[in-house]
């Protein structure tokens, strides 16, 4: 099991162009330090593709709700990752990655060490964390959309990036993790970003209950109509983008790393989940036809559903593994749906559901050392990955739930009833995304139907 927390120094870009600084600096470098410098460079270079996931969330999350709430959005998304870069920074890392472990569940460091972090050193792996844990916050906004109070995300959002998150990684990333003793894969994050802000989704969502109209009176699910299918799209090829980034960076390294290969695995997967969420709708009676929002989740379903295993494959195995998460989030989005659980954007059977498929596939699928159940390698590690998504989902479940409920008891989750029927670009905000359209041309009745 690889130690995901690697010592790759700082970033050292004049180690790139040293020659040209004079012979005193040119003799010291070597193969070495050169190496180190393109390592760090490509992980920053991959976490800056990973940050730009931030602007294709807001494109979906926005495209798939109402014109009415898209400001809102925008500040959520923007929120998430402004606040979890400071309290990952003082506190999240330091619990993830600081110098003593606490029994393989969390990690200390003292105020020297990790937390604030003091140690230069370990910038570049700081930044490549940290935007891994904003796509975790991120996700839950998705779920939770157009009726969940500003003022109450913004008190959950540090305890996802500062304590939810960061015990995950620590047991399977850090090298000290319980999770890394029993021999536990997750590559890029199938179970430690995306299973953790789909069940932190869930748990959000069954707290603060649907949207108003979601349901008609005998319970049954009526459609609630995005507003820019556009935006949803551009969304999803940014996402799909930055992939590239979130599976190929977290080789941790360029020389000497296959991070080419990953990024073969990652666009087949994603590929042959969009497709088979297209022929899923097509073919399945609730839609008929080939669903356009299908089609893009199906994407983003195959990726999820890879990224555990995105080195530990075949390219043959990635398409299966991506086309079964293009069909499961097919089936997954109308059965949550069925049971009133109101996720607007289909975050929880995305990453949720998707995530928890994308550990499970690790342990048929393993091929690189034989370990996979369809490669010869029997029961135990499809055990070790199963029992280590029963622990993410237990761990996040149960954090989540306290601090939702919490919120809702004390500062109140969710907006009235006015304010979510007016909107909350104009309640929470005082403005609006659009409002030339929203206020002086469009029927309010085309622009939601539940008004």
């Amino acid at each position: 099991m690889r130690r995901r927390m690697a010592t790759i120094g700082t970033f050292v870009p004049v180690a790139l162009i040293g020659p040209l600084s004079g012979t005193a600096f040119a003799q010291e470098l070597t193969v070495e330090s050169v190496a180190v410098s393109v390592d760090t460079l490509w992980i920053v270079i991959a976490g800056i593709l990973v940050f730009l996931m931030q602007a294709g969330f807001a494109l979906v999350e926005a495209g798939f709700t109402r014109a009415k709430n898209t400001a809102n959005i925008v500040m959520k998304n923007f929120m998430d990752f402004s606040v979890g870069s400071l309290v990952y920074w003082a506190v999240g890392f330091a619990l993830a990655y600081g110098g003593t472990s606490v029994g393989g569940f969390l990690a200390y460091g003292g105020l020297g060490d990790s937390f604030f972090l003091s140690d230069r050193a370990q910038s570049s792996t700081w930044f490549f964390q940290v935007v891994f844990a904003g796509t975790a916050a991120t996700i839950v906004s998705g779920a939770m959309a157009e009726r969940t109070k500003f003022s109450a995300y913004l008190i959950y959002t540090p305890f996802i990036t500062g304590l939810i998150y960061p015990v995950v990684t620590h047991w399977a990333w850090s090298g000290a993790g319980w999770l890394t003793d029993i021999g536990f894969i997750d590559f890029a994050g199938s179970g430690l970003v995306h299973l953790v802000g789909g069940v932190a989704a869930l748990a959000g969502v069954a707290v603060i209950g649907p949207r108003i109209g979601k349901y008609d009176d005998e319970g049954q699910p009526l459609p609630i109509p995005g507003h820019s299918l556009m935006l949803g799209a551009l969304g999803v090829f940014v996402l799909w983008f930055g992939w590239y980034g979130f599976n190929g960076g977290s080789t941790l390294a360029a020389v000497g790393a296959d991070f080419s290969s990953v990024m073969v695995t990652t666009t087949l997967a994603a590929a042959a989940g969009s497709l088979a969420a297209m022929v899923a709708a097509w073919v399945f009676p609730v839609f008929g036809r080939p669903d356009p929002g299908m089609t893009l989740n199906g994407a983003l379903a195959g990726l999820v559903g890879i990224t555990a295993g995105t080195a530990n494959v075949s390219n043959f195995g990635s398409v299966v593994i991506g086309a079964v998460a293009g069909v499961i989030v097919v089936f997954s989005i109308v059965a949550i749906d069925r049971r009133q659980i109101d996720d607007p954007v289909g975050a929880i059977s995305v990453h949720g559901v998707c995530g928890l498929w994308g550990l499970i596939a690790v342990g048929l699928f393993e091929s690189v050392n034989g370990e996979g159940l369809l490669y010869g390698g029997g029961l135990r590690l499809l055990g070790v990955q199963i029992v280590g998504g029963l622990a993410i989902v237990a761990w996040v479940g149960l954090t989540s739930s306290v601090v939702f409920r919490l919120i809702h008891r004390t500062f109140g989750l969710r907006v009235s009833a006015e304010e979510e029927l007016a909107g909350l670009d104009r309640i929470e905000h005082g403005t609006s995304a659009y409002p030339e359209f929203t206020e002086q041309i469009a029927d309010p009745r085309i622009l939601d139907p539940v008004s």
